[in-house]
Order: structure tokens, then sequence, then C-alpha cells
């Protein structure tokens, strides 16, 4: 079932795009059948999930969505190889590590429906709310990691950003002193080429993950759209920072196949042919050559699947339409911990003004 070895690479790589399993030496890895459809199926619901949310936000039912398309693989294999009480810091496209943390499609959906400020509860879920400044979420992270430090906690943290947050101070002052302090946190750069309309080339003039080594921790470069490869390079970082050993700045070499927002139009950008030749790298039509060329999976598993995949897409579309509208005093509530004069000051205002509405 294995083909020929992988040569010794800066690129880690378990499944070929044409769905052939590789041998790493520095990542040995055995999967099951049933492990291996797990991981195709977490990544079909995924996509569609992440489907039907773009067409909820083009028929008017969400203010705004960051897909996913193309990125399954490096949000399901690390999600997978993360423990319960291990703890994510996301960016804001991390919508297949909350279906792995168990977060439902509605309430991940309320931020961007806009009828509340996160939609989950942090610590049931062990995953914080989206951060929509661009790497703000790296420095919590490393904060959080130096406080489970510090309690003796056999913990993990994982924090999540893209290939141009690289560029936000946030982002370096976190590598620093998670270097400097050997915080057990692993940092997953989700490198898709382009930050918005910026290709990765005005980012950086070398790989990202040699980045690391600067700060004092080891970088390394993973296919992103190898889900066995994400999972395994996911396991010895995060087993790294339980044991002690310091953090890990995980590159998924990937691609966004999508727009970065609905708010934006990649074809104003990037080339129809650069999209082509990724798409011929698809993560699930990787890991379906895989299932299908091992016979580890046929025709019932893939139409259950389709099936369920077509039930998730009922089910996100009424929840999300069910979600109810916020009471307008409620912005006041949640702004500062305690009491603030002219926060209260404004609510009163705000208030009277709302009174002149009738019902």
């Amino acid at each position: 079932m294995l083909a020929q070895s992988a040569r010794v690479t800066d690129l880690v790589q378990l499944l070929t795009p044409e769905g052939e399993r590789i041998d790493h030496p520095r990542y040995p890895f055995e999967i099951s059948g049933e492990e291996a459809r797990g991981l195709f199926r977490d990544m079909t619901l995924v996509r569609r999930f992440d489907t039907e949310a773009m067409a909820l936000q083009r028929q008017g039912e969400l203010g705004l969505w960051a897909p996913l398309l193309g990125q399954e693989a490096a949000q399901i294999g690390t999600a997978r190889a993360l423990r319960p009480e291990d703890f994510v810091f996301p960016s804001y496209r991390e919508h297949g590590i909350a279906y792995c943390r168990g977060v439902s499609p509605a309430n991940l959906l309320e931020l961007w429906r806009c009828t509340s400020y996160g939609g989950w509860d942090a610590e049931k879920f062990r995953m914080a709310g989206y951060a929509l400044v661009i790497g703000a979420q790296t420095l919590q992270a490393v904060g959080y990691a130096m406080g489970v430090q510090r309690d003796g906690a056999p913990e993990a943290v994982l924090a999540c950003f893209g290939d141009g947050a690289t560029s936000q101070g946030d982002v370096n002052e976190a590598f620093v002193w998670a270097g400097a302090q050997n915080a057990p946190v692993v940092f997953l750069c989700q490198n898709n080429h382009w930050a918005i309309s910026a290709p990765l080339e005005t980012q950086t003039r070398v790989p990202l993950y040699r980045r690391a080594a600067g700060f004092g921790f080891p970088g390394v470069r993973v296919d992103g759209n190898d889900v066995f490869a994400c999972l395994a390079v996911a396991r010895t970082a995060l087993e790294r920072a339980r044991a002690g050993e310091g953090p890990t700045l995980i590159e998924a070499y990937t691609y966004r196949m999508s727009a970065h927002t609905t708010s934006d139009d990649p074809r104003r950008y990037r080339a129809d042919a650069e999209l082509e030749e990724w798409r011929l790298k698809d993560p699930i039509e990787r890991l379906r050559a895989y299932l299908t060329k091992n016979e580890l999976a046929g025709d019932d598993f893939f139409e259950a699947l389709d099936a369920e995949a077509d039930e998730l897409g009922r089910r996100v579309r009424a929840e999300c339409r069910a979600l109810p509208d916020p009471d307008p005093r409620e912005m006041f509530d949640h702004v500062y911990a305690g009491t603030h004069a002219q926060l209260a000051e404004e609510r009163v205002a705000f208030l009277d003004y709302l009174d002149t509405f009738a019902d």
C-alpha cells in the first residue's frame, strides 16, 4: 500500500495528490481504514457547511463569511491531533477546527449573522472566539500557554493564523515570548498564498517556517492539502509542547480556493490557471483516491456520506434562519468587566432614543 518513500525535502508529505501513501523519515505514521474514513467524513461535512454558509451570505442571511475551501486538510488534520484538554486560539477561518471541537453550526454562525458577540462557550469547547484583529490571538495564546506552564498542567495551546498575519507585529512579538519562555504553544500558519489580495512573495523572501529558528524554536513546513501529514506533524508538535519542550511553528502549505471573505473578488488579483493548478491538489479528492485505490471505502460509504452532507445542509439553513435577533440593549452588557461612567451615560441616552419608537 506504500509507494516509494519520499525524499527528505522541506515539505512533509505522506499522501501524494494522486492518493499514494509515502513515508517520511521524521514522521512515522499508521492509520486504519476506519480512521481514514473518519478524516474524509470530517473534511466532506466541513466543506458542505462552508458551502452552505457562502450561499446564506449571498442570500442576505449572513453579514459576512470567510470561506475555508481548500484548507480542510490543514484544519481537520491538526484538530484531530488535539486532546480534549488542549486550548485553541483561532483567527476567523477555523471552521474545521471549530467543528472538531464540537461547536455546532448554529453557534458558529451567530457571529456572522450578528446575533451575538461570539456564539460558544470558550471554556466548554476549549476554543476561544474568533479573532478579527489580524494576529492579535497569537499573543493571547502565548499568554495563556505561559499560564498553563506555570500551573504545571499537561496541556498544549494551538494558535492559528494565516500567512498575511506573519507580517504583523503581534505575531512576531508572540514568537519572541514563546521562544524566550519555552511556552507550550504550537503556531499553525495556514499559508494559503494570499493575504487578501497580497501574494506570498510580498510578505517574505524565505519560507515562513524558517522564521522560527530566529526565535529559538523549530519550524516545519507540511503539505497543507495532505490530511495525514498535517495530523502527523501536529501530533509531534503538540506532544513536544505538552512534554515541556517548547513551541513549534507549523507552516501548512495550502491554498485558498475561494475568496478571502464574501466581500472579496479574487478574480481581480489572481490568475485562473493558478487556481486550476491547486484544484488538482484538492485535499478531499486526494483522500478519496487513497480510500478507493486501497478498497477502504466503496460506493455505499460515499453515497451515505453524501446523504449525511445533504441533511447537514438542510439543518444549517434552518438553524441559521431560526437564530433570534438580539436585543439592541445588550450591546452595552459586555464592553467592560465592571461599571463605566461614560458607558452608563451612553446607555441611558440610547434607551431614551429607543423609547421614541412605537412598539
